[in-house]
């Protein structure tokens, strides 16, 4: 039986966004409506790992794989923000800077586990400092 071909699914952001330095997860789920499981968050990572890691599990398998940045929202209040613009679905402005990506221009590396446990202890450094 021949393996499929999954999805890479991510927002496009300009090339200087502060977002590209936020930290990311990745969520892995079944490729189309008949995959009777719950999707796997993974992550905090860095940008490049999560890409890298994503498109390494889903290069030979019917997998699809959204990655995204991490917002932080510090208060209930900022969350309850968040909330509100997902319901009212995204702007127009929204759209035009952050639009759905299927798949990704290029091509990351995989990282090898200990690139990954540094760039998680990164990931951490800055969300605690």
């Amino acid at each position: 039986m021949m393996e499929g071909v999954g999805a890479l699914v991510t927002v496009e952001l300009p090339a200087n966004s502060p977002v590209l330095d936020l930290p990311w997860v990745v969520t892995f789920g079944p490729l189309d409506d008949e995959g009777d499981w719950e999707p796997v968050v993974c992550g905090p990572y860095e940008r490049a790992h999560a890409f890298g890691l994503a498109q390494a599990v889903v290069a030979d398998a019917d997998l699809m794989a959204v990655v995204e940045p991490i917002l932080p929202a510090l208060t209930p209040a900022a969350i309850r923000d968040e909330i509100t613009a997902a319901r009212r679905g995204p702007t127009e402005t929204l759209e035009e800077e952050y639009a759905p990506m299927v798949g990704v221009p290029e091509t990351y590396q995989v990282p090898d586990p200990e690139e990954v446990r540094a760039g998680i202890a990164r990931v951490t450094a800055r969300l605690t400092a």
